[in-house]
C-alpha cells in the first residue's frame, strides 16, 4: 500500500544521501562541505564494498599467491626451498582478519558523522524530495542515490550448494578443493589466478569472448596466453550446472566442449545496481531498459530533476575512485541545486590486479590513431626479474599526442598510472620521453613505444635526441 504523500514530515534535511558505500560517503562529505544539512541513510552500515568484499581482500588473498608463486619460481634463480606448504586455513584467516581491519576502518568516518546525521533502515521514495526510512518520512531538497551494487548470478545455478560470489567467498574456513569461475572479467581473473596459485585447480569460464574487459584485441590475447600458463580459460561458451551432494558438474559447450565436477563455483558474472527497493516509479525520474535512472555524467543529475546518482549503482564505472569521484560531484551538486555545475571526469583507467597486471587507459584505440608497442619478452629489468613477458600499446593522434593505452605487462598497475597523467597532463609522447628514466628500470619498457609513436607522427627527433637505446631495456 502507497504512503500518504500528505503525512506528517518526521525529518527534514537540505541533502538525503541512500547508501553509505564510497559514493555515498563522499557524496554526504562534499555536500556538507558546501554547507547543507545532511543524512546519510543505509540499512546496514556495514562498511564499504572495498572494504569488506571487494578490493581489500581480494588483495589479501592475492598477496598470499604470490608469495607461494615465488618460492615455487625459486628453483630459476638457484634458489631451492624445502616442499611449500600452504595452510588454506590460515590464509583465509589472515584475509579476514586484516579485513575486519580495513572494515572498521571505514566505519569510522560513519560514526564521526555529527549527531542526527545518520538514519538506519532502507528508504524507499514517496515523491522526488520525501522518503520513507524505517517508518519515519523524511523531507530532502535533494536526495543522492549511491546504493551500490550486488552480484548477479545466472538462473542455472538457483538453489545450489557452494555457489559463491565477491560477497561470500572471502568467508570460505578453508581453500576450496577445486574451483570453477564463472565470468572472465577482472574480478574472476584476479581470484581465480589467486587460488590456483595457491593450490586449488581452477577453471574460467565465460559466455563472451574478452577477459579483464580489455578492448585492444593484442592486449587480451597477450594477458590470456600468459594467464592459461596457470589455468585454463574457456571463452564463447555456454554453461550448464547440475548438483549432486556436495559438487557441481559443469559441462560447457562452444569455443570448446567438457564436462567437469567442482566442489565450489565461483560466480563472477557482473554486478546488479542496488535499486530495485527505491519504489523510482514515484521519483518520477527516465528509466533505462534496465530500470536504471537517466543521469549525466558531469554533474551525476539525473535530468532535470533534484536527484542525484553516484558510484556502481549507475552502472557506469564500477572503480573505486570514480564511485569516490561521483559521489563528491554528486554531493556538491546536490547542496548547490539548481545551481549545478559540470566537473572535468579524470582520465579512464581501470586495473585488473592479475600477474601480470592488466590496465585500460585513457580512449580506446580508433582507425586514425597512432600506436606505440613495448614488447616486455627482452625488457631487461623485466629479464632480471625473471618476469619477461607482456606487451603495452600505447595510443596517440597525429601529433603524438598520448590518448589512451592498454598493457598486460609486469608493474603494469605503476606504469598505467605513469600513462594516465601523462594522457591527464595533455603531454605528446616526445614530451614523455624528456621526462628522466633511470636505468634499470620498468619504465624504460616504455622508451620503446612512445619513440615509435614519435617516428608516426608530425614530430621529428631533434639533433640532440638519443634515438637509440640501452641494450636490453
Amino acid at each position: 500500500m502507497p504512503s500518504d504523500p500528505n503525512r506528517k514530515i518526521d525529518i527534514e534535511c537540505d541533502v538525503a544521501v541512500i547508501g553509505a558505500g564510497t559514493a555515498g560517503l563522499a557524496a554526504e562529505r562534499s555536500a556538507r562541505r558546501a554547507g547543507a544539512r545532511t543524512l546519510l541513510i543505509d540499512d546496514r552500515f556495514a562498511g564499504t564494498t572495498c572494504a569488506s568484499v571487494g578490493c581489500m581482500p581480494s588483495k589479501l588473498l592475492i598477496a598470499a599467491a604470490n608469495v607461494a608463486h615465488g618460492i615455487h619460481g625459486a628453483p630459476q634463480f638457484g634458489i631451492h626451498a624445502d616442499k611449500v606448504t600452504i595452510d588454506g586455513k590460515a590464509v583465509m584467516n589472515r584475509v579476514r582478519t586484516l579485513r575486519d581491519e580495513f572494515v572498521s576502518s571505514a566505519r569510522e568516518s560513519i560514526e564521526d558523522l555529527p549527531d542526527g546525521a545518520k538514519l538506519k533502515g532502507k528508504a524507499k521514495f514517496i515523491n522526488r524530495d520525501r522518503l520513507e526510512v524505517a517508518g519515519k518520512i523524511v523531507h530532502a531538497r535533494s536526495v543522492v542515490i549511491a546504493t551500490g551494487s550486488s552480484p548477479s548470478i545466472p538462473e542455472t545455478f538457483d538453489g545450489m550448494n557452494n555457489i559463491l560470489t565477491n560477497e561470500t567467498v572471502f568467508e570460505l574456513d578453508d581453500l576450496p578443493s577445486s574451483l570453477a569461475v564463472i565470468g572472465a572479467g577482472p574480478l574472476g581473473l584476479e581470484l581465480a589466478q589467486a587460488f590456483s596459485r595457491l593450490g586449488v585447480e581452477v577453471i574460467v569460464f565465460d559466455e563472451g569472448d574478452a577477459v579483464a574487459a580489455l578492448k585492444d584485441e593484442d592486449i587480451a590475447r597477450t594477458l590470456r596466453g600468459l594467464l592459461e600458463r596457470e589455468f585454463a580459460i574457456h571463452l564463447g561458451v555456454k554453461v550448464r550446472a547440475s548438483q549432486t551432494g556436495q559438487t557441481i558438474e559443469l559441462a560447457w559447450s562452444g569455443e570448446s566442449d567438457g564436462k567437469k565436477r567442482f566442489t565450489h563455483v565461483l560466480v563472477a558474472a557482473g554486478r546488479l545496481p542496488n535499486l530495485q527497493d527505491l519504489n523510482l516509479a514515484s521519483a518520477g525520474l527516465d528509466l533505462d531498459e534496465h530500470g536504471t535512472p537517466a543521469f549525466d555524467r558531469r554533474t551525476m543529475q539525473c535530468g532535470q530533476s533534484s536527484i542525484f546518482l553516484a558510484g556502481d549503482c549507475d552502472a557506469d564505472v564500477p572503480v573505486l575512485h570514480e564511485a569516490s569521484a561521483e559521489g563528491a560531484i554528486a554531493g556538491n551538486n546536490a547542496a548547490r541545486h539548481p545551481d549545478i555545475r559540470p566537473s572535468k571526469r579524470s582520465t579512464p583507467l581501470a586495473i585488473t590486479f592479475t600477474d601480470p597486471p592488466s590496465a585500460s587507459i585513457g580512449a580506446p584505440a580508433s582507425e586514425d590513431t597512432i600506436v606505440g608497442v613495448a614488447d616486455f619478452s627482452d625488457q631487461g629489468r623485466a629479464k632480471v626479474e625473471a618476469k619477461n613477458a607482456g606487451m603495452i600499446r600505447i595510443y596517440a593522434d597525429e601529433t603524438g599526442k598520448l590518448t589512451g593505452a592498454a598493457m598486460a605487462a609486469p608493474q603494469g598497475e605503476h606504469l598505467a598510472h605513469l600513462v594516465a597523467w601523462a594522457i591527464e597532463d595533455g603531454l605528446t609522447a616526445m614530451q614523455l620521453l624528456d621526462k628522466p628514466f633511470y636505468h634499470p628500470t620498468y619504465e624504460e619498457g616504455l622508451r620503446s613505444a612512445l619513440r615509435q609513436i614519435c617516428s608516426q607522427s608530425q614530430v621529428s627527433f631533434g639533433p640532440d635526441r638519443d634515438e637509440g637505446s640501452v641494450p636490453g631495456v
